[in-house]
């Protein structure tokens, strides 16, 4: 089982899809499992409804999911995971103050030391635990030998005994700790592979001891990918409103910072030959420009009549004509910016008005022309138009625009659109 564990506190950025997309093709190549975990367990920060647009956003994408689990339906058993280590004297009550913890940090910070929790409550006697009045928090003991798990990206990886604590799994208002939370539910739903975060390594040891403490038997594997250095100035919201197209959105993201067999490529084909132990180490940068001509050749990939769907039509002429934009333009955006204007109400710019009049009043006299030579030829006999200003003049009434250098495609496309194009 494979899960991808958003929490629902905003927009989903190009760096979570990612992972998404990693922990997806891994179960479809593994034939397991994709689940989503919402991870709602921060109330204070968590927007209403910001769930289900993971959600929408994840179908949008393909990312076909088997379960949806809310972390907080879990409390219980996180409780009664804590209630055992704490019979077992795996764990302890924490006593301490905020204010006595922040001290500790403080003493640390000015001795350039690493704050570690000192174990003061570690050993208390049972009648001081039993009579305690006072609030307290639940740690587990620190391990007592290093951590090591493998990691596909990094290899074997070592924590020492040293850089360990006794860590807390309950907070005060007994609800669990996030990285409590994940590895109680890793072990419930019985998760086989993480693909997280490169920032969430430091969390994989306390992970993987709570569940050593738990006697829990499966070995997790990991994967923790390096970061988009401008992640965040990218969300999937905004890129789609931006006109980017969702296969070519997943193309990038599975071809950034990996070696694949090649760089335009569908979900499906990504899912034969994925590696994630391809991935390169290293952060990677976020290329809007890279993206953009991925995005063009998926364009171009598509159907005429589903491309004309993009710009609002549901015909293959459109579509076609979408696709002669598409040698300058790389977005659905932009070539609404090109389509929507044919159909609208042009601007006639002064010089060209007379020309303008006349062209119109011609056209809509003549007959059909098949071919635009024909109907250029036509144009100049019986208006007598210099024919640089005609075919300005023609650019304009065709497109709305007076410099079309690809007027004799664009009529190709738009002739039987005369009637509803000059009016």
């Amino acid at each position: 089982m494979l899960r991808f564990a958003p929490s629902p506190t905003g927009d989903m950025n190009i760096e979570d899809l990612r992972i998404a997309l990693f922990n997806y093709i891994i179960a479809k190549q593994k034939n397991e499992n994709f689940i989503v975990r919402i991870e709602d367990t921060n109330k204070e920060k968590n927007i209403e409804g910001e769930d289900q647009r993971i959600l929408g956003l994840l179908e949008l994408f393909g990312l076909e999911y088997s379960q949806v689990v809310y972390q907080t339906q879990n409390f219980r058993f996180h409780s009664a995971m804590a209630l055992d280590l704490l019979h077992n004297k795996k764990a302890f009550n924490c006593f301490c103050s905020d204010e006595y913890l922040e001290k500790k940090q403080k003493e640390a910070q000015e001795e350039q030391k690493t704050y570690r929790y000192d174990d003061a409550c570690m050993n208390l006697p049972p009648e001081l635990v039993i009579d305690n009045e006072h609030p307290f928090r639940v740690r587990i003991k620190r391990p007592t030998s290093p951590i090591v798990f493998k990691d596909y990206i990094r290899g074997e990886v070592n924590f020492s005994i040293e850089d360990m604590e006794s860590f807390t799994i309950l907070n005060m208002d007994k609800t669990p700790t996030q990285n409590f939370a994940s590895a109680v539910d890793d072990m419930l739903n019985d998760i086989s592979i993480i693909v997280r975060k490169e920032e969430y390594i430091e969390d994989t040891p306390k992970q993987i001891h709570i569940r050593n403490e738990l006697n829990y038997q499966k070995e997790i594997v990991y994967a923790h990918l390096p970061a988009i250095k401008n992640a965040k100035d990218f969300t999937i919201k905004t890129l789609l409103e931006d006109g980017f197209l969702p296969a070519a959105i997943s193309n990038y993201l599975v071809l950034l910072g990996n070696e694949t067999p090649q760089e335009i490529f569908t979900l499906s084909e990504a899912i034969d030959w994925f590696n994630i132990e391809k991935i390169a180490p290293s952060s990677i940068e976020f290329d809007l420009e890279k993206l953009k001509k991925i995005n063009q050749e998926h364009l171009k990939m598509l159907d005429n009549k589903e491309l004309s769907r993009y710009v609002g039509f549901a015909d293959a002429s459109i579509g076609a004509l979408a696709k002669v934009y598409l040698q300058d333009i790389a977005t659905t955006k932009e070539l609404r910016s090109k389509i929507e204007p044919i159909f609208a109400k042009k601007t006639i710019p002064q010089e060209l008005q007379k020309e303008v009049k006349l062209l119109k009043e011609t056209i809509n006299q003549a007959t059909h022309f098949e071919e635009f030579e024909d109907f250029k030829n036509y144009l100049l006999k019986k208006t007598a138009i210099e024919e640089k200003k005609l075919l300005e003049s023609l650019s304009i009434l065709l497109t709305g625009f007076k410099d079309e250098k690809n007027i004799q495609e664009v009529y190709k496309h738009l002739k039987n659109y005369l009637g509803e194009i000059i009016k």
